[in-house]
């Protein structure tokens, strides 16, 4: 048996060959018994891996190869590329990068999502930042199930990988409370725009006629075609974002030519430090973005608002104003009207209104006829 225990490890190793190739690591194990069935198990794991390549001629893919390979292939196209990269190592980093996509499975998922479900927010440590939340059910889904779900879906359609044990993902997507429609009163409005900094206003007002999302709105000139009147990038699922150049929108863009080659929207950066020089004009971040927006955010006052609101009010306000859900949808980016459907609760007060005229003409039978009549009187 090829077991073995080192003096720089308490865990028993193994080392065997099998069709020329070397198999060795730790079983984990401190007793010789536990680390010779580990063995024996890899020993037939290594058979039924030889005997698949034999039969396909595709060898078992670990989970740092198929994210490389997914990233080769889809993710460096996003429009998020940087955060996706992100959330690509984190995936790697939990499970190592040796780990077998075909060992992934229900079990593995679940743990998986309890140890996120521990993690706080932004990356944050608990004792010192004793008031900064858990990470949130739909971050979890987002940027954990849902990038892995699509690798093990091309893994198995593409790249022909055999995944027996594959998890049952809708099991493990965890519950999200239903998305709020929140408006902004006229008074929190103005406290917003006088909170935000100068540097940053064209950006939040763009954001905010626009109705895109946020990391729609860090534009470059490339995406601006004043000629025929229209911005157009990649968003949310690589689906293109329209947005039509309007005198508003026009006045903007204006504003800010000559800041910078290549990006639309900059700040100005208050001291030197981080490879900035006081002064000077830098491109707006996706992160620098939502920071500034939560300082503003608290200087106005304005409380129970996020960001991705300004979107919501933005296609509340013109769907009240237009009455019309294909126009609001257009404005949006959204790829099916179901999604832009949530926003026709705005209409409530119209339909009061409707259904009080009904009432009112409902009742003047009975005033024409006098208040002494009786439905049975007409039968």
């Amino acid at each position: 048996m090829s077991v073995y225990k080192s003096k720089a490890s308490p865990f028993y190793h193994y080392d065997f060959w099998f069709n020329c190739h070397r198999f060795h690591g730790t079983t984990k194990a401190r007793n010789k018994r536990d680390a010779e069935a580990i063995e024996r198990q890899l020993k037939e794991q290594a058979r039924r891996d030889a005997d698949q390549f034999r039969r396909t001629g595709k060898a078992p893919m670990t989970i740092d190869t198929a994210v490389g390979r997914y990233w080769t292939e889809k993710a460096q196209f996003r429009a998020d590329k940087e955060e996706f990269f992100g959330v690509l190592e984190r995936i790697v980093l939990y499970f190592g990068k040796g780990k077998r996509l075909d060992e992934i499975d229900d079990e593995a998922i679940t743990g998986l999502v309890a140890h996120k479900r521990k993690l706080f927010r932004w990356g944050k440590s608990k004792l010192k930042h004793a008031q900064v939340k858990t990470v949130s059910n739909a971050t979890i889904n987002r940027k954990t199930l849902e990038p892995l779900k699509a690798i093990f879906r091309r893994a198995k359609l593409v790249w022909g990988c055999s995944l027996p044990h594959e998890p049952h993902w809708r099991e493990h997507l965890l519950k999200e409370p239903n998305e709020r429609l929140r408006e902004l009163h006229q008074d929190e409005q103005l406290a917003l725009d006088w909170a935000m900094r100068d540097d940053y206003y064209r950006w939040f007002l763009f954001l905010h006629l626009s109705g895109r999302r946020l990391n729609e709105t860090l534009i470059r000139w490339s995406d601006v075609n004043l000629q025929s009147g229209e911005i157009m990038t990649k968003g949310k699922g690589d689906f293109p974002v329209w947005t039509p150049i309007f005198p508003s929108i026009r006045k903007i863009l204006e504003s800010c030519r000559g800041h910078h080659p290549e990006f639309v929207f900059t700040f100005i950066a208050r001291r030197t430090g981080h490879g900035k020089v006081a002064g000077r004009r830098y491109p707006i971040t996706y992160h620098g973005a939502l920071t500034e927006w939560r300082r503003a955010r608290e200087r106005s006052g304005v409380k129970n608002f996020r960001l991705h609101d300004c979107r919501h009010d933005r296609a509340s306000k013109l769907l009240r104003e237009t009455r019309n859900l294909k126009l609001v949808q257009r404005v949006l980016n959204h790829h099916n009207i179901s999604t832009t459907a949530k926003y026709t609760n705005v209409m409530d007060e119209e339909v009061c209104i409707a259904l009080e005229h009904s009432a009112k003409s409902r009742n003047q039978s009975r005033k024409k006829l006098g208040d002494g009549a009786q439905p049975t009187d007409f039968a």
